[in-house]
């Protein structure tokens, strides 16, 4: 659940309007493989190869869920692919970093167009949202924080709600990570 606090930072310590008006960059060519997989996974397209530009350890955070480890987000973007067949990515914008925003930080801006009739001509949904992902000296992701709309998302730090909300994301998480298979998608 996204905070409703306006100047609330979101996981790159940033209010969703400082997010918003940072500029573009050229990405780095050490971040080419983490933003090649990144679009792989948006767009229901993930390969075996996709998912080794995680750390084993690594944890995403997302609206929906908090996955810790390779194969728990390997289960929650192939369950994604398995809702929406197909998706597209009409906005993806690497940022600039802010001074505040620690080294080995990419920050991307991207809307993904959702659909769940892969030949439909208008999508199910679009979503805008703020991509935080933190990389080791290897580079791998370690933390990867999806948040819509740029806003953070309430935590056991809100107090009792925000610990309900993060108690229920990590089980949707384990729950998709129990029924949804490791291996990609098979490609249509």
């Amino acid at each position: 659940m996204p905070s409703s606090d306006p100047n609330a930072k979101n996981s790159a310590g940033l209010t969703p309007a400082e997010s918003r008006s940072l500029s573009e960059r050229q990405p780095e060519q050490h971040e080419q493989k983490i933003l090649t997989a990144i679009k792989e996974l948006y767009t229901s397209k993930p390969q075996e190869s996709t998912y080794q530009v995680y750390a084993p350890d690594a944890v995403f955070h997302d609206p929906v869920g908090i996955a810790k480890g390779e194969p728990a987000i390997r289960a929650q973007f192939n369950g994604l692919a398995k809702l929406f067949p197909r998706a597209d990515i009409p906005k993806f914008r690497v940022l600039e970093n802010p001074k505040t925003v620690p080294q080995g930080t990419i920050l991307v801006d991207q809307d993904v167009s959702y659909f769940r009739d892969p030949k439909a001509a208008e999508p199910t949904k679009t979503v805008n949202s703020l991509l935080t992902l933190h990389t080791n000296s290897s580079q791998q992701i370690t933390e990867h924080h999806e948040e819509w709309d740029h806003k953070r998302e309430t935590d056991s730090s809100d107090g009792f709600f925000g610990y309900l909300n993060e108690a229920r994301k990590k089980m949707t998480a384990g729950i998709t990570d129990m029924f949804v298979g490791k291996e990609p998608p098979k490609k249509a």
